[in-house]
């Protein structure tokens, strides 16, 4: 059932971050303004604009999480909040059907360029804020010896599931042209919450860990201190929390960024060979996903993330100094599924063998994903300032100093039992 949950909401991570929503953004803005687009009365660059947007929805997460994580382990209620993320990130996604920038809307009728870009901000912060929730039921569900398993089989649940949906799309609009794309949207709305579902009615019930009193926000804030002030003196934990805000950044901001960069960058690249590429990386991401597992259980995590890292930035600087052609973004992309899996899952089964022992779950992970999206918004923002100053292609080269100051961090972790391989274990 946990598993399950990763199947159902990574189609929008899949669908509307990274492939059908960014090129069909792109298009449709593009035929009305070109590389000008307004909102709300400033004029922005179409990419930089989507950048800012995603941007803005993983700082409001990272400010908004940590208040309702504490109340949740407080009331008791994590599933709830779960819930209410899940269906606000899959309505929101359904509404993106409704996005269009055409002439005639401009000038005689609705224009809805204002509208979507609300739903994009709520389907991000529906999906993020409710990967809170899911992630902290891992050391709920499982032992620390079968973490990183659990942990990649949910990762590798989500590739697959997500890249079936994607082959339906693209079967319906791009191939048959049965549908328009836009239709893409309420199908991952469907999906989604379709499959989560069956999360909801298994995954335990959590119990609360104290009663609120008074001020409700500020009981919040409280928790979250009291959460800090416990993981400043664990140092392993405190260390992997500041390489994974380095080396997690850019590892998103690479995967959200893809496709702008194929549509700037490689030459003559078609709509379906994006696709393609993306879906590469899916289904190269469930091997990637299993093979770090496995080297995880031989050499310990830290290493095997650290190995990771290193693969990461050769990968960037191929890209920044070789990549040219469709064939050539093929290869990164078939590299990129190759360790995007693999330290996506091993980076959540890693900070979970790190905790300690205590029932305020959500709180201690809400902390995992402010390093997240604090990251996903820095990177994102960075990203869009660089290629605004200068050129996407430069942006990607500037991705390589977050993954080496991670690195550098990653290698002072002190080692933890829970983090050796099954032979010293």
């Amino acid at each position: 059932a946990w598993c399950m949950y990763d199947w159902a909401n990574s189609v929008y991570n899949l669908v509307i971050t990274t492939t059908f929503f960014p090129i069909y953004f792109l298009s449709v803005t593009r035929a009305a303004y070109g590389d000008s687009i307004p909102f709300l009365g400033r004029t922005f660059k179409s990419s930089p604009l989507y950048d800012y947007t995603l941007a803005f929805a993983y700082m409001s997460i990272a400010i908004l999480l940590p208040i309702l994580s504490s109340i949740a382990d407080s009331l008791g209620n994590k599933k709830k909040f779960m819930q209410f993320f899940c269906y606000l990130g899959a309505i929101s996604s359904g509404l993106l059907y409704f996005f269009h920038a055409d002439r005639s809307s401009v000038e005689g009728g609705p224009f809805y360029i204002d509208w979507s870009i609300l739903a994009l901000f709520f389907g991000s912060v529906g999906f993020w804020a409710s990967l809170v929730y899911y992630n902290s039921y891992l050391p709920e569900i499982s032992e620390p010896k079968d973490h990183d398993k659990i942990s990649a089989r949910g990762f590798s649940m989500g590739y697959l599931g997500s890249s079936i949906l994607l082959i339906i799309i693209l079967i319906l609009t791009v191939f048959t042209k049965a549908i328009p794309i836009r239709f893409a949207f309420p199908l991952v709305s469907v999906w989604w919450i379709s499959f989560a579902t069956y999360s909801f009615i298994r995954l335990p019930k959590s119990t609360a860990t104290s009663k609120i009193e008074g001020n409700i926000i500020l009981k919040g804030y409280r928790e979250v201190y009291k959460v800090w002030q416990e993981i400043k003196l664990n140092i392993p934990l405190k260390r992997y929390l500041f390489s994974f805000f380095m080396f997690n950044m850019a590892v998103q901001t690479i995967m959200v960024m893809a496709v702008a960069f194929a549509n700037k960058e490689v030459r003559g690249i078609k709509q379906q060979d994006l696709i393609i590429s993306i879906l590469i990386i899916q289904f190269i991401g469930i091997l990637g996903a299993y093979l770090l597992s496995k080297v995880s259980s031989r050499i310990g995590n830290l290493k095997s993330i650290g190995i990771a890292i290193v693969i990461w930035i050769g990968l960037c600087l191929g890209v920044y100094y070789l990549v040219y052609e469709p064939w050539q973004f093929f290869i990164a992309a078939g590299i990129v599924g190759l360790v995007m899996g693999g330290i996506q899952s091993l980076s959540r089964s890693t900070y979970s063998k790190l905790l300690p022992e205590t029932k305020d779950l959500t709180s201690y992970f809400s902390f995992y994903d402010l390093a997240e999206k604090i990251g996903l918004a820095v990177g994102t923002l960075t990203f869009g300032l660089i290629e605004g100053l200068l050129n996407i292609r430069t942006s990607i080269l500037a991705l390589v100093i977050f993954f080496f100051i991670g690195l550098i961090i990653l290698l002072f972790i002190p080692k933890t039992s829970n983090l050796q391989h099954e032979t010293t274990n």
